[in-house]
């Protein structure tokens, strides 16, 4: 068929196709026309070594071979992460030069939040060729002078706070190509670390700097950190302390100059309900009920992004949002076995829509602590002292939606009740994030775009027919997305079964 015929051929079938979406109400409908662009950097994990609480950076450290466990490499290569932050409440006594340097001097510490000692194993050059390997940008979590909080002057290891030269000769360390002290411990090349976060949480808890203290010791950060290159990108602190309005406002007015992006955290869930059955194992007797609470749960990961939205709406679209921690913590604290069930997916899938959905604001998110060996928050779990790892429903979902997702957000026209839908497109290719929120109800849709005939749809697909299936070592790959490419139709359609979640990708003319 020569280009002509083609085209006319196309333009029938778009017709034809748009009057059957126009009586269908099961019709997913994408307008093709780009939002926003869907940043880079979107879908981030987040490591922290968080001691004898949960062996997380020492559990993917293999002492045998010296390197990173090549299972947990693989794993985390499927699990397609745009950007991995290390830092969290350990970068309040992080001292990164403790991490540099011949391994055999470097000095083991201790972890005051957590518990026990870090080997600083992993430090600079390890951590960003984990990001290399794996095909992430490295993000690091500067010690902001403890956050404010005054007991690291004073440790029995000394002064642990972190000031603004200390975090500035970190980024020459890292960036500038003629730094002495890299190229002494031997790595001639910088590590072109651009992407760094001032504060960790700063707003929580009474110990930690007042809003004034935050934003004026960002700014002497900042102006340190970007003299020594201006070209990196800086993360600030703007979420709340207690019920009082968000910081991120007042940071924009008094150091937006020097920041590009604005941290909140997306945890501390509570459920709504007094009588919650997201408590220990209450959800074991009514899983119903359990994944309704968790669709409310989501609803306020919604509200959060909106209101950060407004907060920085009169400051003009550069400024992007950078939720850097955001797991879904249940009674008991980070161990909930539901997380490890498929009932917890309707709460990953839908937040992770909201992000995208959201993603003319939303940068940097994620859903899930990264890895460990005893909580459940995790995206990765490591079998310890040796064995696999292997995804948890959160990071089976964010590696679906990964490795299945466009360059550009755009809108949903119309969906069948009970699916969750965000869309994006990357030249003549719509992706669909899909997930159907009914607990026991299969949900049949249609897809269509505007002003196009789909030639071609594959959906990827994760839908176990217990919604309470869950992963663990005996069976890592439960979760492991299934593929099916529709026939060819005049209308492509197919049937969500109950809690799956899918990434449909269609072509379009």
């Amino acid at each position: 068929m020569d280009r002509r015929a083609f085209i006319r051929t196309a333009g029938v079938a778009a017709v034809a196709q748009a009057a059957l979406q126009a009586q269908d109400s099961n019709a997913i409908l994408v307008d093709p026309e780009p939002l926003f662009e869907i940043s880079p950097h979107l879908y981030m994990q987040f490591m922290e070594p968080l001691g004898t609480t949960d062996s997380s950076v020492e559990a993917a450290w293999d002492y045998g071979p010296d390197d990173w466990r090549s299972d947990f490499i693989d794993v985390v290569k499927n699990l397609a992460p745009d950007v991995v932050r290390f830092g969290g409440l350990y970068s309040r006594y992080y001292k990164w030069r403790e991490g540099v340097g011949p391994v055999a001097s470097r000095p083991w510490v201790r972890n005051y939040v957590w518990g026990g000692k870090e080997t600083n194993r992993v430090g600079t050059r390890e951590f960003v060729d984990f990001c290399r390997r794996v095909g992430a940008d490295p993000l690091y979590c500067v010690n902001f002078l403890s956050d404010g909080e005054q007991r690291y002057r004073q440790t029995p290891e000394g002064d642990r706070t972190g000031d603004p030269r200390e975090a500035a000769d970190w980024v020459s360390y890292a960036n500038d190509p003629d730094n002495r002290e890299r190229q002494s411990h031997g790595a001639i090349e910088p590590y072109g670390i651009r992407l760094w976060q001032i504060g960790n949480e700063t707003s929580y808890g009474n110990q930690t700097f007042t809003k004034e203290e935050s934003i004026a010791r960002t700014v002497e950060f900042a102006k340190a950190m970007k003299e020594r290159d201006s070209s990196i990108r800086l993360i600030g602190w703007g979420d709340r302390r207690g019920t009082s309005e968000l910081w991120a406002a007042d940071l924009l007015k008094q150091a937006g100059e020097y920041l590009d992006f604005v941290a909140i955290h997306m945890m501390g869930q509570s459920p709504r309900r007094p009588d919650t059955v997201l408590k220990g194992l209450r959800y074991q007797s009514a899983p119903e009920r359990a994944w309704q609470e968790l669709i409310e749960l989501a609803d306020n990961v919604e509200k959060r992004v909106a209101e950060l939205e407004q907060a920085i709406s009169g400051f003009g679209p550069r400024f992007g949002i950078a939720i850097t921690e955001g797991h879904l913590s249940l009674s008991p604290s980070n161990a909930n076995p539901i997380l490890a069930e498929w009932l917890s997916a309707v709460y990953h899938a839908r937040s992770l829509n909201i992000y995208q959905r959201h993603g003319a604001r939303v940068k940097i998110a994620t859903a899930a602590d990264f890895q460990g060996n005893r909580w459940t928050v995790n995206a990765v779990v490591l079998q310890t002292p040796r064995g696999i790892s292997y995804p948890m429903p959160a990071g089976s979902i964010a590696g679906l939606f990964k490795r299945y997702n466009g360059r550009q957000g755009v809108r949903v026209k119309s969906a069948p009740s009970g699916l969750d839908v965000a869309a994006s497109r990357t030249g003549n290719k719509v992706f669909l994030h899909i997930v159907n929120t009914e607990y026991s109800r299969s949900v049949a849709a249609t897809f269509a775009v505007e002003r196009a005939a789909v030639a071609k749809a594959a959906i990827r697909y994760i839908a176990p027919a217990d919604l309470r299936q869950y992963v663990n070592q005996d069976q890592p790959d439960v979760f492991k997305p299934a593929e099916t490419t529709l026939p060819p139709a005049a209308v492509f359609q197919w049937r969500f079964p109950p809690g799956a979640v899918a990434a449909v990708e269609l072509d379009y003319v």
